[in-house]
């Protein structure tokens, strides 16, 4: 009862942890960790008290042999006692014969013997201060992230969307700050810079320093957001890979990620991001993207060729008969 006991007090205090980081702690990152390590830390003494159990058991079972054999013992002792008291010298030898009693008493040899160290003492101790540790670490992290993101944060540049190289089914909002397609094609002059498939780039081009901005991808079931040169090929079966000049990230099927690089990526994230940062380094070959909301690096692509002007690219993917109509957001940095 009492190993019970203190299992269900254990339980509550790894239960309290999780609801004070479920109420303090930011990010579903953090959570999810935290929740994983209390899981280990709770099967951890699972087994600690089941192990408890076993040499309780070996324990009482070795009492019982002694006691057993102590009884045996005082039983011949009384009966000893009892015949050296009698003058019948033959009765004597005879009951003597006929009890055994000068025969040693089946009795083990206990002085090699020995409990079991009781290993599970401090170690639900130790599973409390190991998760505290683990807590204290992942804020740690959380808040280095937090502070690189910050600093990328500090080269936001205002973006818009052009429209002269919009696909005639999307729709850009007055302020060219969204885009979605629409599945219905606008009767539009197919000038050169046009994209033949559902893309569409800013207006603002780069080709010195850093610069960062942030879009908002929530609700969407596809979506393909990052950086091209000038050059890209705009027309016909558009290759977006490094060699052919862009540098980009997918998302697919709502929840599979991917990235082009040498060769095809698939990335496995622990949360779905629903605000992604872009950040270009021109001058050390370096794009990365970011989940704005849980201040984590998904991926970066490094020793890049720029070569020429580069353009924030969007794509918000096909319309998916509505399933995937929610529009790429270009959002204030810094706005949640």
């Amino acid at each position: 009862m009492a190993a019970a006991s203190k299992r269900r007090l254990k339980t509550q205090v790894i239960k309290h942890l999780v609801e004070l980081v479920e109420e303090h702690a930011e990010g579903v990152q953090v959570l999810t960790d935290l929740k994983e390590s209390a899981e280990r830390k709770l099967n951890e003494l699972i087994s600690t008290i089941a192990e408890k159990q076993r040499t309780k058991k070996w324990t009482e079972d070795f009492i019982k042999k002694l006691e057993q054999e102590i009884c045996e013992l005082k039983k011949r002792s009384s009966e000893v006692e009892q015949l050296s008291r009698s003058e019948d010298h033959l009765h004597l030898l005879q009951s003597f014969q006929s009890l055994n009693i000068l025969l040693p008493a089946p009795t083990k040899d206990w002085t090699k013997a020995s409990v079991p160290p009781a290993s599970y003492e401090g170690t639900v101790r130790r599973a409390e201060t190991q998760l505290v540790e683990t807590l204290r670490k992942m804020m740690k992290k959380k808040k280095k992230q937090k502070v690189k993101l910050k600093r990328v944060q500090k080269c936001a540049v205002d973006v818009t969307l052009d429209p002269d190289t919009a696909h005639p089914n999307l729709i850009l909002s007055d302020d060219g700050k969204q885009v979605n397609d629409t599945d219905v094609r606008k009767d539009l002059p197919d000038n050169p810079e046009r994209f033949s498939d559902c893309s569409v780039l800013a207006k603002q081009s780069f080709s010195s320093g850093r610069f960062y901005f942030e879009v908002q991808v929530k609700g969407k079931t596809a979506w393909n957001i990052g950086v091209v040169r000038e050059s890209i090929d705009r027309k016909g079966g558009i290759l977006l890979r490094p060699e052919d000049g862009s540098w980009t990230l997918y998302m697919m099927n709502r929840n599979d990620y991917a990235a082009i690089d040498d060769h095809l990526v698939l990335l496995s994230l622990k949360s779905r991001p629903q605000k992604v940062g872009v950040f270009v380094d021109y001058v050390n070959s370096l794009v990365s993207f970011y989940d704005v909301e849980a201040a984590a690096l998904i991926y970066s692509f490094t020793g890049c060729s720029f070569k020429e002007k580069l353009f924030p690219y969007f794509s918000p993917c096909l319309n998916d008969d509505g399933k995937n109509s929610a529009p790429l957001i270009i959002t204030p940095v810094g706005v949640n």
